[in-house]
């Protein structure tokens, strides 16, 4: 096989490698430059998350019922928005082609 220079090197390999990574990846700059900026990115700024969980039954009712309240609304401006595109469609459609 390789002899005891091999398991030498590979020993050293097994330790070097991790520790060079925690030096390199645990530096505070390097995680200020590379991690932080993409902070945005990941996770939601914090107006945009729950801070206050509703914790009894009435609360989460609710806030069940505005958030089905709020889908709906979406939901009917969603649909009066395609009704006007169909209707200005209809009008200015005359048939399969424009000169028809």
């Amino acid at each position: 096989m390789g002899g005891p220079n091999l398991e030498v090197f590979k020993f050293g390999l097994y330790l070097f490698v991790p520790v060079v990574a925690l030096l390199h990846f645990g530096d505070p700059a390097w995680y200020h430059n590379h991690v932080l900026p993409y902070k945005s990115h990941l996770f939601p700024p914090p107006d945009r998350t729950h801070s206050k969980i509703p914790t009894d039954q009435t609360a989460v009712r609710e806030e069940l019922a505005r958030m089905k309240a709020e889908k709906l609304a979406r939901r009917m401006e969603r649909e009066k928005g395609l009704q006007a595109q169909e209707e200005a469609a209809a009008r200015s459609s005359k048939g399969w082609f424009k000169w028809w």
